[in-house]
């Protein structure tokens, strides 16, 4: 016995050695591990395998399928580590790929859809949150859930249109339901309106259409009378339109309902204080002062002690009292007792002299509509006035002008204040009619307005055309003594023109009208300059640009200033016309310009159409010692091409309008190109999207892959391994999940993807890590198979799902008690609507307990 296990130890030894194993050439397992030296039939209770040593751990439903199930050959590095592989998509695609965001390997169910869904682009909130899917996901039935508009008018469409009151449509309400709907809210109430613009308060918190009564909720008026002109016209205490009153109601009422209470508080600070002061509380109509409802018109005489012999008694010593209807308010405006009228509470405040003048000095016709104007009273003033004569200078009969209320003297009047100072001889002019010739308004400042006669007079001044403005030379204290200051003029005069005599520049002796260009009086020295010659070189006329005023030595012209400083050998260029050729004003920085002759003897420049730039060769120091730096062209040269020949890029000897695309030069490279191979798979010709200048084109990568298909999970770890997925083509590999795991798809048996038809789209239920786990919250969004009493009391989903086509079928009797309809009859006798049907357990029991 010991003889025949040791042969069958050689053997299985033998076997590991030499034969080839079934499960593949990279499979590096001990046989042992799995089988026996009894025979090769797997025990899996014996097995010492560890399914945790490979790259796919076993965790919840995986730990108890059959190994068969997902390993379909004896190749077991040929089944997939994706979901895909083994479960269809039931979501047909709808939900993405990423099956572990709602499902894992315990169990298809979902745990909680509903917070799921609240990290996803469209939380729900309010009634959603208690909706049905399917009210939304109108395929959910099918378990398909196709992408929805998360904009409310894309569910909600059929409401914006059906709605009348009001009528959204015609009312031309925007789509956006939120801007007037809460999102949280339970119901259609418009409570989310922002109706800022006009606060609704008090009474106006009314329905919409009881202001905008025509359907139109745009530019409506927020005036109240534009929706109370009847309660205003309607209302007889006061009567508002027989007494003018306001239309602005908010100046009286706010908008409690019923318009109370009512209060004009402005009557106190506008007319009378009747909310404060001893008349408070001692009315309680308006037409208590207000008899006629004429509110321009009062009466103080017929209320309490007002009666006309006793005022007469009281008022005997008062000047001006007369005992009229409203001649109390004119002496006492705060309606107190012992008050005196206050005349700042008018619009004519008294001050200065006005104090203790009579009130009848002013109020000769009355208390009512006097003038305060000051010729009113004071135009006697005004015509009796000598120093000066007011009529005779036209000086404005508005006395305050010049006077104050506190006496006609001193004369308060500024003549700086009209933009006229009045100095030196000016200053000792009396009569304003010495420069006022009838009236004021009409002066003028210039000195020629009043001075003609001695401009016209002095010796010269007309001959020689003097400006007119005085000012220029003379001041105001007296004409002698004359100087003219030159900086007063356009031209002001520095260096050599200050020593220089008038008349050098004046020639004609005329001093007005003079050009103040330099070629004016310098045309000589341009025509004779000869270093350099400035009619040769075309120099401009416009001296200064080169010279000063203090000596035409030395030149201070900055050639930097033209844009081309002049350095190495173009600063030793003395003569300008050695480059500026008959002008300077068309002359270009380009090397090109002056050095064509060198150009064209150059060797190979012509030929070889080097650039004409020369700068980007040569320096301005002497035309040997050329170097080209190639980073100054648009394309730098880098890695390899530093160090390759000119001429292996510039084959044809030409040095301008090369392309600077890869494929230009290295076309060859491409055909030639095995691993992959470039031109079979007819990748992209843009070179850079995988290679550096490096030498030898390595190391390549391909880092825009995530542009075309994202390698995350389990894809990221095969990333090197590009034939993994592209099975030796580039250009038509699939990107969808079934593309590759369609296989998978089709050996799902728990529950069969196939047969039950579940969507292609892997990514709705798994995730690209792995298969497992699975996400199908079934207990939160149908009912508990994972929790509560049918946790682990069925191992099928067909147990439950009648239709392995249809998942939206189901029957509650044909388990445990349930299948014997007897016992079910009798435990529910006197259960109102009970019957026993397929799914009728499930109306009460939502939850599955009993109770």
């Amino acid at each position: 016995m010991l003889k025949l296990s040791l042969k069958i130890v050689f053997i299985v030894f033998a076997l590991n050695s030499f034969a080839q194993s079934p499960h593949g050439d990279g499979f590096k397992i001990d046989c042992a591990t799995c089988h026996s030296s009894e025979n090769w039939k797997v025990n899996l209770k014996k097995m010492s395998f560890d399914h945790k040593t490979t790259r796919f751990v076993l965790t919840g439903q995986h730990l108890i399928v059959d190994c068969k199930s997902c390993h379909t050959t004896l190749k077991f590095q040929e089944a997939k580590s994706e979901c895909a592989a083994c479960h269809t998509d039931i979501h047909q695609n709808t939900l993405g790929r990423d099956c572990a965001k709602c499902h894992h390997t315990k169990a298809w169910i979902i745990a909680d859809t509903k917070t799921m869904h609240q990290t996803s682009r469209f939380p729900l909130l309010g009634n959603h949150a208690v909706a049905d899917c399917a009210s939304c996901h109108i395929s959910a039935s099918n378990f398909k859930y196709l992408p929805q508009g998360i904009e409310c008018i894309d569910c909600h469409k059929t409401d914006y249109q059906a709605t009348t009151s009001p009528n959204h449509q015609q009312a031309g309400y925007s789509a956006n339901c939120s801007e007037c709907h809460g999102v949280k809210a339970v119901s259609w109430t418009a409570s989310n309106f922002e109706h800022s613009f006009f606060p609704l308060t008090g009474g106006h918190g009314i329905s919409c259409i009881e202001c905008h009564k025509d359907g139109s909720y745009q530019k409506i008026s927020n005036e109240c009378v534009s929706c109370h002109l009847n309660d205003y016209n309607s209302t007889i205490n006061p009567n508002h339109k027989q007494s003018g009153l306001s239309t602005s109601c908010a100046e009286c009422h706010t908008t409690n309902p019923g318009w109370n209470p009512a209060s004009y508080k402005q009557h106190d600070s506008k007319y009378f204080p009747i909310y404060s002061g001893s008349h408070n509380g001692e009315w309680n109509n308006c037409t208590d002062c207000h008899a006629n409802k004429n509110y321009t018109a009062f009466n103080c005489t017929n209320c309490h002690e007002h009666s006309k012999s006793k005022m007469d008694g009281e008022h005997d010593d008062v000047n001006g009292y007369s005992y009229q209807s409203t001649a109390c308010f004119s002496c006492h405006p705060q309606g107190d007792k012992s008050g005196s009228f206050n005349h700042s509470t008018t619009n004519f405040e008294l001050k200065g002299a006005h104090i203790t003048a009579d009130c009848l000095d002013c109020h000769t016709k009355g208390y009512s509509g006097t003038s305060m104007e000051c010729n009113s009273c004071h135009q006697k003033n005004f015509t009796e006035a000598k120093t000066p004569s007011h009529t005779a200078a036209g000086i404005s009969v508005d006395c305050k002008t010049c006077h104050s209320s506190s006496a006609w003297q001193p004369s308060s009047f500024k003549h700086g204040t009209t933009g006229y100072e009045l100095t030196g001889g000016h200053a000792a002019v009396v009569q304003c009619s010495s420069c006022h010739k009838g009236n004021t308004t009409s002066a003028q400042s210039d000195c020629i307005s009043c001075h003609k006669v001695q401009y016209d007079e002095a010796k010269g001044h007309v001959a020689a055309s003097f400006p007119a403005d005085c000012r220029m030379c003379h001041n105001s204290n007296n004409w002698l003594g004359a100087s003219f200051n030159h900086s007063q003029t356009a031209f002001p005069l520095t260096g050599a023109h200050t020593t220089a005599d008038c008349a050098s520049c004046h020639t004609s002796g005329v001093y007005t009208g003079l050009s103040m260009e330099c070629k004016s009086c310098h045309q000589t020295n341009f025509n004779s300059a000869q270093v350099p010659s400035h009619t040769a070189a075309g120099i401009s006329f416009e001296c200064k640009t080169c010279h000063t005023s203090t000596g035409w030595q030395p030149s201070t012209f900055n050639h930097t200033t033209t844009g081309f400083a002049l350095s190495g050998g173009h600063a030793a260029v003395v003569q300008c016309s050695s480059c500026h050729k008959g002008n300077t004003a068309s002359a270009t920085s380009d090397c090109i310009s002056c050095h064509k002759v060198q150009y064209d003897g150059a060797k190979g420049h012509v030929a070889s159409s080097f650039p004409t730039d020369c700068r980007m060769c040569h320096n301005s120091n002497n035309w040997l010692g050329a170097s080209f730096n190639h980073s100054q062209t648009a394309f730098p040269l880098t890695g390899a091409h530093t160090t390759a020949d000119c001429t292996s890029c510039h084959t044809s000897g030409v040095y301008t309008g090369l392309s600077m695309e890869c494929k230009s030069c290295h076309q060859t490279n491409y055909n030639a190109a095995v691993d992959p191979n470039h031109k079979t798979l007819a990748l992209h010709v843009t070179c850079a999207d995988c290679h550096t200048t490096n030498p030898g084109w390595n190391p390549a990568s391909f880092a825009i892959h995530n542009n075309y298909y994202a390698l995350t999970g389990a894809h990221s770890a095969i990333a090197k391994d590009c034939a993994a997925c592209h099975k030796g083509t580039y250009v038509n590999t699939p990107n969808t999940c079934n593309g590759c795991h369609a296989a998978d798809y089709n050996m799902a048996a728990n529950p069969n993807h196939k047969t039950a038809q579940f969507p292609t789209e892997c990514a709705t239920c798994h995730t690209s890590n792995a298969w497992v786990p699975s996400t199908f919250n079934h207990d939160a969004q149908y009912f508990p198979i994972y929790s509560g009493k049918h946790s682990g009391k069925w191992t099928l989903c067909s147990e439950c799902h009648t239709s392995a086509t249809n998942f939206s079928l189901f029957s509650c009797i044909k388990c445990h008690e349930h299948s014997n309809k007897t016992n079910v009859d009798n435990d529910h006798q006197g259960e109102n609507g009970y019957t026993y049907t397929a799914t009728s357990c499930y109306t009460c029991h939502p939850g599955g307990n009993s109770n």
